[in-house]
């Protein structure tokens, strides 16, 4: 057993954890997966799995949890299967990844490191406890840095410091292999603490020591709410106003910048752990008006009041603060789209990760946004129709477009879903036709951030031609030059584009757009892993100090019905509690991750006593959104493929994605089906089904499935007034770049078609999309069951189907690449 388990234990006593690690992994494989594995094991006559057999295990697929690979591991076991007869198997079927999970590792971390809010002044601790083949080694870092003399198993501070507080991780390492525990974040409150009072009890309880305080502010100035709870592990806490959760706001410190009247209202904090829950005070924020003043007649002055012409205001207003001008938008709306999975070009990661950050950040800035995620070309031309019709003057539109896409002659493309391979402006969505409908409008500010490739198309030879009017509102942001490329970092987890990788980090900085624009650019010239084939380009034809922290100041002659319209595309069914004849009764929520991603969650509240086993699921979708029964009805929130949301979802609950939800015709109606077993019955289940209907949810309402497009962007033509107009350029000989393809191939830029290129800087982040047509991808592999360095000195991460880290922290992805680049420069 040096190396394998024991070959003559059965297979049925398989400890949980390796049974499931290696049934994801014959599931997942149509090649080398389950039912070749029961073909092998069907020509050895001790086993005796039968053609029934095999259709019993592949019934499963059917199964709220069902896994074929479970079943044809359970019929082998009851037949006295051992461990060695399997590993024989799989040594048969090829199948090297299931063969590693039969093997120990050499090196296991028993006890990770927890994440926890202390108060100053008290004792923090965080232990990782691992065992090996060999004594075992630790080393701690905090962030990227290395934590003097750590050494031991258990990180001490006694008295911890409010400087203490941030991300830390234990290196552990065993011989010639190492691992790393998961990231543990550190919360440390500045409370002070009254005589008699102590709080040393915090072992898996909260305590909240920190409530917010009711604020009067005036209108522009910041608001500023802080809570604060100490625990292990590290509360998660949720801002409301007026019992409405605000959007994003999950810190300890809630800050608005730019209050408006809006802001006013009854505010309080939800603060949870994984088995508590409990509310701040609830405190007033009163948002004082304006205050104007009227004077009339003839008014003394002195000759400093130069502003009094002749010594006499007349019947004139001022404000009593002389403030410089503010700038105003008289709305903001924004529409996002990322297109990952196309039908006839290869698919991307980045864009899904780019939308929900930037829909984050952009709704903190009051805007009005609409994510939606893979669309088709009418869908993409009815999404616009609508954002479209919320344009009137004085207002900010913001577009932003990541995908594949390509630059002819000065005009941008945006590349559906659907389009075909090749394609051509007709297949395409024109940026400067949408400009120019923009500009129709008057409106008050104009941004393009497009997140694509602008190489030239050479099965587009089109040459439209159209004249913006000249305005002074426009702000182009190019995630990469004219005819170059745009890319992804992709790892085994989720990761942003470069250019979203930069670009959140500045985005709510006040600062005029183009200002916050240069010092993206600036940062992302920093970024070696680009450096020479990806940088920012800006063109702007902004006159004022137009920025996106600008205040709204909303128009009298406003037409409000579009943006009521609009309004629909962001409204969830309400939570349901539904009471089946046995006695039990679910919860049946509702959650939004994109406007056409809805997630639906189910969660039993009370089942009768004589019931030892409850579950509720929901089935019977509607086909115009494609649901996989595979991916529905999961226990975590990850294995449905809600990533991004996950931290934000109740616990204990199933979980279902339903995507696509453009494409939904009808009133969504579903069955819930309850599945229960009495201990009086034998344990034979007993099925209850609820038939649900829940209308039209999110962007649905908005029916973007309809073949007709009302908007004129069928249109595709140059524009030599644009602000974003160069005349087109190929590189010369001296300056063409020769991209790694393959094992064997290198490509020439100069005789390319607008094609997506691997981008070879680290062996682990491997270069993606950005995209453009006829586009290259190459598959990340998941091998590697320890971590391990590659050439570049880059650490490899886990193995699994996605690297997400388990404490909920926006701030940990980026940590990790900090980390891990730090880690690099220290090999070098």
């Amino acid at each position: 057993m040096s190396d394998s388990l024991d070959r003559s234990t059965k297979i049925n006593l398989l400890k949980e954890p390796v049974v499931k690690k290696l049934c994801e992994v014959l599931d997942k494989n149509s090649n080398k997966g389950w039912r070749k594995l029961g073909e092998i094991v069907g020509t050895d006559r001790r086993f005796k799995i039968s053609s029934d057999d095999m259709e019993t295990c592949s019934l499963q697929v059917l199964q709220v949890e069902g896994s074929p690979s479970y079943m044809l591991l359970r019929l082998m076991g009851e037949r006295g299967c051992t461990t060695g007869h399997l590993m024989d198997y799989l040594q048969t079927l090829g199948n090297s990844e299931a063969l590693q999970c039969l093997k120990p590792s050499a090196l296991q971390i028993l006890i990770q490191p927890q994440s926890v809010a202390v108060i100053s002044g008290h004792n923090l601790r965080l232990s990782c406890h691992a065992v090996g083949k060999s004594p075992v080694q630790y080393q701690w870092f905090k962030s990227k840095e290395e934590v003097p003399n750590s050494f031991s198993p258990d990180l001490v501070r006694s008295p911890v410091h409010v400087k203490d507080a941030g991300f830390y991780i234990c290196r552990v390492n065993c011989g010639d292999t190492f691992e790393f525990s998961q990231w543990a974040q550190v919360d440390v409150l500045n409370v002070a603490v009254s005589h008699g009072q102590s709080y040393h009890s915090l072992e898996g309880r909260l305590k909240l020591v920190i409530q917010p305080q009711s604020q009067e502010l005036n209108i522009g100035e910041t608001l500023q709410l802080e809570c604060g709870a100490v625990g292990r592990p590290i509360p998660r806490y949720q801002w409301h106003r007026n019992g409405v959760p605000i959007p994003n706001a999950t810190k300890r410190k809630l800050m608005i910048a730019h209050v408006m009247q809006e802001h006013h209202g009854r505010y309080r904090c939800e603060i949870s752990s994984s088995t508590e829950r409990m509310w701040t005070n609830e405190v007033d924020v009163v948002i004082a008006p304006q205050i104007a003043i009227q004077i009339s007649g003839a008014v003394e002055c002195s000759e400093d009041d130069v502003y009094a012409i002749g010594g006499v205001l007349g019947s004139s207003e001022f404000l009593l603060n002389s403030l410089p001008e503010q700038l105003y938008a008289t709305d903001k709306v924004a529409l996002l789209i990322g297109n990952l999975s196309y039908k006839n070009h290869p698919q991307l990661k980045a864009p899904m990760v780019d939308v929900y950050d930037l829909t984050n950040l952009l709704r903190q800035l009051n805007f009005k946004v609409v994510s939606l995620l893979d669309l088709t070309e009418s869908e993409m031309r009815n999404a616009v129709d609508e954002f479209l019709l919320l344009l009137h003057k004085g207002v900010y539109g913001l577009l932003y477009y990541a995908g594949h896409g390509y630059e002819n002659y000065g005009n941008s493309f945006m590349v559906p879903v659907d389009a075909p391979n090749p394609y051509r402006s007709a297949n395409c969505l024109c940026v400067q036709s949408i400009l120019k409908l923009m500009q129709e409008k008057e409106t008050g500010l104009n941004v393009f951030l497009l997140d694509m490739c602008r190489k030239r198309n050479i099965h587009d030879d089109s040459t439209p031609n159209i004249v913006l009017r000249v305005t002074a509102n426009i702000v182009f942001g190019y995630a990469t030059c004219q005819d170059a490329e745009a890319f992804e970092l992709s790892s085994s987890g989720f990761t942003n584009g470069v250019f979203v990788k930069f670009l959140k980090k500045r985005l709510l900085d006040d600062e005029k757009i183009t200002v916050v624009l240069d010092r993206v650019a600036e940062d992302m010239g920093q970024f070696d892993a680009t450096k020479g084939k990806q940088a920012l380009e800006i063109r702007s034809s902004l006159s004022e100090r137009r920025s996106l922290t600008d205040p709204i100041l909303p128009s009298d002659s406003t037409d409000h019905s579009h943006s009521r319209q609009w309004a629909k595309a962001h409204e969830l069914p309400e939570t349901m509690c539904l009471n089946f004849d046995c006695g039990a009764q679910i919860k049946l929520g509702f959650a939004a991750e994109f406007s056409n991603v809805l997630v639906i969650y189910t969660h039993i509240i009370k089942k009768p006593e004589d019931m030892s086993f409850c579950q509720a699921h929901v089935t019977d979708f509607s086909q115009d959104l494609d649901v996989d029964p595979k991916e529905m009805n999961r226990e975590t929130p990850e294995e449905t493929g809600i990533y991004l949301l996950s931290s934000s979802l109740p616990q204990h609950c199933l979980y279902t994605r339903l995507s696509s939800l453009q494409k939904l015709r009808e009133e969504l109606v579903f069955t819930v089906c309850l599945q229960g077993t009495f201990t009086a019955m034998d344990e034979d289940p007993v099925h209850w089904t609820k038939s649900i209907s829940i209308g039209k949810p999110l962007i649905a309402r908005l029916d973007l499935h309809r073949a007709m497009r009302r908007n004129s962007c069928l249109q595709t033509c140059m524009m030599p007034h644009s602000p974003s107009y160069s005349p087109c350029h190929s590189p010369g000989p001296e300056h063409r770049l020769h991209l790694h393809y393959g094992p064997h191939q290198t490509q020439d830029y100069s005789r390319l078609s607008p094609q997506h290129h691997c981008l070879d800087v680290y062996e682990r982040l491997q270069g993606a999309v950005g995209g453009c047509g006829d586009s290259y991808y190459e598959n990340l592999s998941q091998c590697h069951y320890e971590p391990t360095y590659d050439s570049g000195g880059v650490l490899s991460s886990s193995p699994g189907r996605f690297s997400i880290p388990i404490e909920a922290s926006d701030d940990i992805n980026e940590l990790q690449t900090v980390f891990i680049n730090s880690l690099q420069l220290q090999q070098q």
